[in-house]
Order: C-alpha cells, then sequence, then structure tokens
C-alpha cells in the first residue's frame, strides 16, 4: 500500500511538473525575411485569385451549356 501510495506521488508530481512548464517565448521574426514573407504571401493571395476568376469562368460556361 505505501509503495502503491508513493508512486502514485511521484507520477501525480511528475505530472504537474510537466504540465505546468511555461511556453518558451517566441523568437522574432529578422525584418529580412518578414519581408520575403511579405512578398510570397503577396504572390500566393494573386495566384489565388487567378484561379477564383479562373474558376468562376469555368462554372459561367458551365451553367451556360447546361442551359443550351
Amino acid at each position: 500500500m505505501n509503495k502503491s501510495l508513493l508512486l502514485a506521488s511521484l507520477i501525480a508530481a511528475a505530472a504537474l511538473t510537466a504540465c505546468g512548464k511555461k511556453e518558451e517565448a517566441p523568437v522574432a521574426m529578422p525584418a529580412a525575411v518578414a519581408s520575403e514573407v511579405a512578398v510570397a504571401a503577396s504572390g500566393v493571395a494573386a495566384a489565388a485569385s487567378e484561379v477564383a476568376a479562373a474558376a468562376s469562368g469555368v462554372a459561367a460556361a458551365a451553367s451556360e451549356a447546361a442551359s443550351k
């Protein structure tokens, strides 16, 4: 019984210690990297816009073909 209680206490203490650790502070991104990320995000947004326009055109063509 004492060994079980001691083991349970150790497990509980280890679990509380592991769960109680604070997260590390996020590392600040250098300005050059942030600039490159912004440019890449802008390019992705432009590509997504082009894809959306193409999909809209395809949907309109499909709708027109279906109505004939």
